[in-house]
């Protein structure tokens, strides 16, 4: 079994080859978070597991999140103590134990605008904060909240309005790149055995005597068909957890509902801050969050029935951002101020409520078929329970004696040795000669893989250059993301492996063509396929600019789905 497992073309063939010839326990149906911490669940109890992803691992939810790892604060004024206390202890897991390289310890701000009762009523719901972080805590807990008058608030964020507060609170919660964390719960899955593909799209169900009993799933690249054979399917589908289900045939036990969450990513140099902010607004909460060389600022709740897998922020949507935020800077943010634009859909459990942020963010765990186990709402944060609980559910319906999940205990690909690796960042720079903060940086990506991940410059050193255009990164990360991370598309490096797409004003198209240049010899492209790769990001690109200056939804839908699609996956926008 390979410490460092690779999801490269290679192995991308003989994990095809699998599939048709073996036959599986459970098969998984999305490379979500969710979905990948099934597969990673599944393969650890011992279960023979495969994980199958239409377009790319965490190219919806998983990868347009706040990036953050929180308990959510603003569910104790729901009374949703448990969901609070849950995720708080996997926000604490993370931090100490499964994955300290990937998710980090981030102070927060939060501003007082009442001087006599939101003192101690914000207080009181901290004090219960971080008593449930401490409640069963499995190491030194994070610090406890601490109490800032105006003045000191605005020595640690004096881009605040004076006028904006009265005082504020400090506390603690933790962040992550979401789509690096959710890629390396899908590697660690592949670590343990499981075969693991994108590009791979169920289109079909198999049924032997009205039970579900695998699946026909399509190469999206090549369009070959295999049939796979599975005890057990499990669907992890987020937003797409009902259309899947019509696949199946019948209703549901559940259904999903789609609410859009848009954020903002603005230079760090445009807020003068040191910690994150949280405001509320009238809707929800507003975070303001550091984001190495930027801030992300966000998010929107709103409702959404359009195209699901490219979901569009309109210009209402950022001026929504933007009036709420500018309510408590000295300088304002404008338009021309942002960097880059993303909108993500949260797979909500459907209730009475018609308003998405009273809908449950509870998961849900039902077989609607005989030999389907669908999971779904959830947060990011508790992605480990959701898929323990789902996998319990398998053990009910596979032929032997499943063991109780172990993933507690499993650390992430990256997580070993990775404290290691810190104490010695300055002779991993002098030895590759990149400077202590870009070794720095590539730990934090890829923790004590980072040295494999470099040694591909062995004998090139040209790929220890900065990537033309988001100088943050390097092209071995690049040549890396083709060779063992899956990456099959420009986009898969540009949006999801690195997060040039979001990070520059140019959104990666003046990196497109040196990257897909430094690609191609691994991913066998020739000059029209490198064209065609280029050509098909920028307009990607331009469609999502141009959606970002219509009026509502569905102008700026209409706009984003006119560009090519890469990957021309049927399922869920034929069902739509």
């Amino acid at each position: 079994m390979s410490a460092v497992p690779s999801l490269g073309p290679e192995q991308r063939a003989a994990a095809w080859a699998a599939l048709a010839a073996e036959e599986y326990e459970v098969l998984v149906v999305g490379g979500g978070v969710t979905g990948a911490g099934v597969a990673l669940d599944a393969a650890t109890r011992g279960l023979k597991t495969a994980l199958v992803e239409a377009r790319d691992f965490a190219s919806g939810t998983s990868s347009r999140s706040s990036k953050l790892f929180h308990g959510g604060l603003r569910y104790l004024e729901q009374f949703d103590f448990g969901l609070v206390r849950e995720a708080l202890h996997e926000r604490d897991l993370a931090v100490n134990r499964i994955s300290p390289h990937l998710v980090k310890p981030l102070q927060f701000l939060y501003p007082l605008t009442h001087r006599v009762w939101e003192r101690p009523y914000v207080t009181a719901g901290l004090a219960l904060y971080d008593g449930l972080a401490r409640f069963g805590a499995l190491s030194e807990p994070m610090p406890a909240q601490k109490h800032l008058t105006r003045t000191g608030a605005r020595k640690l964020f004096p881009a605040l309005r004076p006028d904006a507060l009265v005082g504020a609170v400090r506390y603690y919660d933790a962040q992550a790149d979401d789509a690096r964390h959710t890629l390396t719960v899908a590697l660690t899955a592949a670590r343990y055995g499981a075969t693991v593909l994108n590009s791979a799209e169920v289109v079909s169900f198999t049924r032997v005597g009205g039970r579900v009993v695998g699946a026909r799933v399509r190469d999206v690249e090549t369009g070959q068909e295999v049939d796979v054979r599975s005890e057990v399917v499990v669907n992890a589908t987020g937003v797409w957890t009902d259309d899947l289900q019509t696949l199946v045939g019948g209703r549901g036990r559940f259904h999903v509902r789609a609410s859009k969450g848009v954020h903002i990513v603005v230079p760090r140099d445009r807020i003068n801050g040191e910690t994150g902010l949280i405001l509320k607004t009238e809707k929800s909460v507003l975070f303001v969050i550091p984001w190495g060389s930027h801030w992300i600022v966000g998010t929107t709740d709103t409702d959404w029935d359009l195209d699901k897998a490219h979901p569009a922020a309109s210009k209402a949507d950022i001026d929504y951002i933007l009036e709420h935020v500018n309510q408590v800077l000295t300088t304002p943010l404008s338009h021309e101020d942002i960097s880059g634009v993303y909108a993500g859909l949260r797979p909500l459990l459907s209730g009475e409520s018609e308003d998405t942020s009273q809908l449950s963010r509870e998961h849900a765990v039902a077989r609607p078929s005989p030999g389907v186990i669908s999971v779904a709402g959830g947060k990011y944060t508790t992605y480990r329970p959701m898929a323990a609980d789902a996998v319990d559910a398998v053990a009910e319906d596979v032929t032997r004696t499943v063991p109780a999940s172990v993933t507690e205990d499993i650390p992430l690909l990256g997580a070993e040795g990775y404290h290691a690796m810190v104490n010695s960042l300055d002779r991993l720079a002098e030895q590759w000669g990149i400077g202590r903060y870009r070794a720095e940086h590539l730990l934090n990506r890829f923790g004590s893989m980072t040295p494999d991940v470099l040694a591909l410059a062995a004998e090139d050193r040209d790929l220890l250059q900065p990537v033309p255009g988001a100088e943050e990164y390097l092209m071995v990360e690049m040549v890396w993301g083709a060779a063992h991370e899956g990456a099959l598309h420009l986009d898969d490096l540009l949006a999801r492996r690195t997060r040039i797409s979001i990070e520059t004003p140019h959104r990666g198209t003046e990196s497109a063509e040196p990257v897909a240049r430094a690609v191609a010899g691994v991913l066998g492209w020739d000059e029209e396929r490198i064209g065609n790769e280029v050509a098909s990001y920028a307009a990607r690109v331009e469609a999502e600019r141009r959606s970002q200056t219509e009026a509502d939804d569905q102008a700026a839908d209409a706009v984003r789905v006119a560009a090519p699609d890469t990957r021309a996956v049927a399922v869920g926008r034929a069902l739509v």
